[in-house]
């Protein structure tokens, strides 16, 4: 028995195409695009595009302004800031993507199946959430940073367990919209199981809201990767890293600001492309971003 299924992106059913076509429509869209995909290039490429080590040493060039050698200038310890920046981006990027497509995977799917069966088993799960969501952000990361230690794998496991209870409650919201339709009951009358009426029926439907949380949940992300940075509890000097160039030369400030505005023109630029990314993409599917609800 086909069922058809109820999609808010009608068109060609398509919500990828609906977020492009709706995309280009939109100057602000599209600008964030351009400088999201110039972050991910020069990410990809930062390799092949670093004039200088990033993290040797050059008591000579302590503090000093940029130049034609050195664009960027040079940290408090000499080192070159544009391959310091060229590649402290390749860190924002990774953990940023990665743990908004965990949290969105993971917390998509709790909320959905649970959104699903209702009852005691969903009053009881989303109790647990309410708790994780009403600790502050960063200092739950700081929790799961400071008792496992640090590393890449420890930043992004806190970032995937601060993040998911938040699109676990979006998806469960958007899911209970669609359970009372006809074709999840005609599923359940098949005898489907739970976890096939999330996938085959309801996950498609709420694909438009998920790929919303996805896009704001990287800008989150990225902001609280450079503060862990910042806070001395993300990646481990030298390695190049936003938040901690900011903390390396914040106390030069007055001196050398360049060792400070660079990394936070990164970080500012990338937050700025992903959350005119977000705006775009709920455009474009009919949705009111402020509460992931269809306008």
């Amino acid at each position: 028995m086909n069922v058809l299924r109820l999609k808010r992106y009608t068109a060609d059913g398509s919500p990828l195409g609906a977020i492009w076509r709706g995309m280009r429509s939109s100057p602000a869209s599209m600008l964030g695009v351009i400088i999201l995909a110039a972050h991910l290039l020069i990410a990809l490429a930062a390799p092949a595009l670093v004039p200088h080590s990033p993290t040797e040493l050059d008591p000579a060039l302590v503090l000093a302004p940029p130049s034609w050698e050195h664009p960027f200038g040079n940290d408090r310890f000499g080192r070159d800031i544009l391959s310091r920046v060229l590649l402290g981006g390749r860190i924002a990027l990774a953990i940023s993507l990665a743990g908004a497509a965990l949290s969105v995977l993971l917390g998509g799917f709790v909320g959905v199946l649970f959104g699903y069966l209702g009852g005691f088993a969903d009053e009881l799960v989303m109790r647990f959430v309410d708790a994780l969501i009403s600790i502050p952000g960063l200092l739950l990361l700081l929790v799961i940073v400071t008792g496992l230690g640090s590393g890449y794998g420890v930043i992004l496991l806190a970032m995937v367990l601060s993040y998911s209870p938040g699109v676990a409650r979006v998806g469960r919201s958007a899911a209970q919209e669609f359970v009372p339709r006809d074709f999840v009951t005609a599923a359940r009358a098949r005898g489907e199981s739970p976890v096939a009426i999330v996938r085959r029926e309801l996950w498609p439907n709420v694909l438009d809201v998920l790929l919303v949380e996805f896009a704001m949940r990287a800008s989150w992300i990225v902001l609280a990767v450079s503060g862990l940075s910042f806070l001395g509890f993300g990646v481990n000097p030298p390695t190049p890293d936003w938040g901690l160039m900011i903390a390396e030369n914040r106390s030069m400030l007055a001196l050398a600001p360049w060792g400070v505005i660079f990394p936070m023109l990164a970080i500012g630029s990338l937050v700025v492309a992903l959350n005119l990314v977000a705006d775009g993409v709920a455009k474009a599917l009919g949705l009111d971003r402020s509460r992931g609800a269809p306008l």
